[in-house]
């Protein structure tokens, strides 16, 4: 049983540490708001600190970012019993594995949350902001002018800036979306009859 349990954790122990390097390096070698292209004007590093959730999103002040901190940490906690849960009723591999990337990337951003603040000495424990630095803006322009509310509006797609922890989050969701049936797939049990073709002693 042990063997099961050592590549879902080591691989999310391996995209916690990829991300808190990236992170790590961003923080060291940018200013913020600073960009690094390299795929011209449609993908970038831009070093951007995310006082809230995933993609920018954000919950109101001191009292908010902290409850946002500790909703987290009971998400990982909750996540990580899940895991457990799923490997030792051997749940199907996909989807063990798509867990386990959710909650990588669910603590490579409580690491953020929690201790960066002190670390860095911009903030007191467990408010902490998230680095965020991976930018696609694939499609930009500006709406037609006559379409409402949005009339001569410049949109841009794929406008959220992220981190490889809310990567993780998003294709773990993701492919456990697409691959519901297959992941939750149940067998029937065939009752026992005097037909049947196994017959218990």
């Amino acid at each position: 049983m042990k063997a099961a349990y050592t590549k879902p954790f080591l691989t999310a122990a391996f995209i916690v540490l990829l991300d808190q390097i990236i992170k790590i390096w961003v923080r060291k070698h940018m200013l913020l708001g600073e960009e690094i292209h390299f795929l011209g004007d449609r993908g970038m590093l831009r070093y951007t600190e995310n006082p809230g959730m995933a993609f920018g999103m954000e919950l109101g002040g001191e009292m908010g970012k902290l409850t946002l901190t500790l909703f987290r940490i009971v998400a990982v906690c909750g996540i990580g019993y899940g895991l457990v849960y799923l490997i030792k009723h051997k749940y199907h591999r996909g989807l063990i594995m798509m867990v386990a990337l959710i909650l990588a990337g669910a603590m490579g951003n409580i690491v953020d949350s929690v201790f960066y603040g002190v670390i860095y000495g911009y903030a007191p424990l467990f408010h902490g902001s998230v680095v965020d630095m991976f930018y696609f803006p694939l499609l930009t322009g500006h709406f037609p002018a006559w379409m409402p509310f949005w009339s001569r509006e410049e949109f841009i797609f794929f406008r959220p800036i992220f981190n490889l922890a809310d990567s993780a989050i998003s294709v773990g969701v993701i492919l456990i979306l697409f691959n519901q049936k297959r992941y939750f797939k149940h067998e029937e049990v065939e009752e026992s009859s005097p037909n049947s073709e196994m017959v218990e002693d």
